[in-house]
């Protein structure tokens, strides 16, 4: 599966704010899966660390980016069990993964002045005929926006599509408290 464009736009954009290639902030990569999004973050400059609960997609994960010459970290970790750490990663990357009792921890785990770059399908999804129909992987209208709207974090980015899929999209940095 290719990267989605959304994610591809945004980490070349904060890779620049963050003088990704000269800094090499530390990245990271929900949900990795097979890793359709962790060669496109190392390359614009982060150290890369995925994490997902299956260890097969991983071990795919971290042979396709070795393929092509790219060194990432990747754990098998259930989050609900094993937490993120504290003020660590300069951005967090979710994509198609919707796990509502995991966003303090991935408000938690950005370091101040780091982003939270998240994508991921609406109940409007449903109409389409395609895609997950759970309520437990579907946002509604707004929840998105409504979950980093906590002290600290502004929306640098939202929007909610309808075609060709409905997906609600979002940018959000942890301002640095000064």
């Amino acid at each position: 599966m290719a990267p989605s464009p959304f994610v591809v736009q945004w980490v070349q954009r904060l890779a620049r704010d963050l003088d990704a290639p000269r800094t090499h902030p530390r990245g990271l990569d929900v949900a990795t899966g097979r890793g359709r999004h962790t060669a496109l973050i190392a390359l614009a400059g982060f150290r890369v660390f995925g994490v997902d609960r299956k260890l097969d997609a991983l071990l795919d994960a971290v042979a396709g980016t070795r393929d092509r010459g790219i060194a990432i970290r990747a754990w098998c970790a259930d989050l609900t069990q094993h937490p993120l750490p504290l003020a660590w990663f300069d951005l967090v990357v979710v994509a198609r993964y919707l796990q509502r009792d995991l966003f303090p921890a991935l408000r938690q785990t950005v370091k101040p002045g780091g982003f939270l770059l998240y994508e991921t399908f609406t109940t409007r999804q449903r109409e389409l005929g395609m895609g997950p129909t759970s309520p437990d992987h579907l946002l509604e209208p707004g929840e998105l926006r409504a979950r980093l709207a906590v002290p600290g974090w502004e929306v640098r980015f939202y929007e909610e599509t309808q075609r060709p899929e409905a997906v609600a999209r979002l940018v959000a940095q942890l301002r640095i408290e000064k």
